[in-house]
């Protein structure tokens, strides 16, 4: 198998966390760096074995023909521009999560990567977890889902630099972010991922100064159930996430990275059945895998659908998030382009 030549975009704690995913795989190369300074690309590159191109100029990076992938974990609102110009250059991308800022910018990706037939990857690495695709043998059909509730908050401490009057890129609309398009794609991802598209969606945010959402409670309503969905940068929660079915309930430790499972019966004196799962010790190595079938084996057709159903829910997602964001009257430099 022809092994990926994967070049990077954005030199922080993640990128590293995706390349060492992306080597134990044994299907990437870390063939370039870019950085905006050559000697934060080589500081970053030090830490990996073997030889590689540095760049400080994009232009010059995405010229790299042996570089064939490109992961972008920028700042959220340079993804999209970044994306243009790696598909224009022929390369596949793998874009972090939330991969753009509005409906327009995902529609438009999708549309140039299927025209110069590159792949489009949105890194939302809970849903390629084994753990996570193990919870749907658990749940039954939506006919007998009664309700949902996921929890993700966790405090950040950029928000003190928040509260001391400054605006990190985290909590900036500038760079498109708050704690919906940081932590709360976790949540609107899995319930996609598990029950599909809401018929409605309601967003109760508290903005900060900044501009951007700190926390919210979204409510996404379904036929015949509804999901509450708890997100949060400026508080800590520390709440199991559950789903509610007629004769039952399924127990997460979390649904972002799920380490512990339980399955409640009605029927079994309280005793439940513990569900055996396990994430590994780096949680990007799935999605990593993932994608190396994908790009290896493009005349595939069942790798092909699988593909077109992860296009297809990151659109779903996208669109989601962007209603609820206009529901929290929160405003992105995005909104205007």
């Amino acid at each position: 198998m022809t092994m990926i030549h994967l070049g990077i975009i954005g030199t922080n704690w993640i990128t590293h966390q995706f390349v060492q995913a992306a080597l134990a795989t044994g299907e990437y190369e870390l063939t370039a760096v870019y950085s905006r300074t050559l000697e934060k690309a080589q500081e970053f590159g030090k830490e990996y074995a073997g030889t590689r191109e540095y760049k400080d100029d994009l232009a010059d990076f995405f010229a790299l023909e042996e570089m064939d992938t490109v992961y972008i974990a920028s700042p959220n609102s340079l993804h999209f521009v970044q994306a243009q110009q790696a598909i224009a250059a022929g390369k596949n991308i793998i874009v972090e999560k939330p991969a753009f800022s509005t409906p327009k910018e995902m529609a438009t990706i999708i549309k140039q990567a299927n025209e110069n037939q590159v792949f489009f990857f949105e890194a939302a690495r809970n849903i390629h977890e084994e753990s996570f695709k193990k919870m749907k043998e658990f749940l039954p059909t939506p006919n007998h889902i009664i309700g949902a509730n996921f929890s993700y908050m966790k405090y950040s401490s950029r928000y003190d630099l928040v509260l001391e009057g400054e605006e990190p890129n985290i909590f900036s609309p500038h760079f498109s972010a708050g704690s919906l398009a940081d932590l709360g794609v976790y949540l609107v991802y899995a319930a996609l991922g598990w029950f599909g598209v809401p018929q409605e969606v309601h967003h109760f945010a508290r903005k900060i100064q900044t501009g951007v959402d700190g926390l919210g409670v979204i409510i996404l309503r379904y036929e015949n159930f509804d999901v509450t969905l708890q997100h949060g940068k400026i508080g800590e929660a520390h709440l199991a996430s559950e789903v509610y079915f007629d004769d039952g309930t399924l127990w997460l430790d979390a649904v972002n990275s799920i380490n512990q499972a339980r399955l409640y019966k009605h029927t079994d004196d309280g005793a439940p059945l513990e569900i055996e799962v396990s994430a590994k010790e780096n949680p990007m190595i799935e999605e990593a895998s993932d994608f190396a079938e994908i790009i290896q084996n493009p005349e595939n057709e069942a790798y092909g659908e699988r593909y077109e159903e992860w296009v297809e829910l990151a659109r779903n997602v996208n669109q989601i998030l962007y209603e609820l964001r206009k529901q929290a009257g929160v405003v992105f430099d995005a909104d205007q382009e």
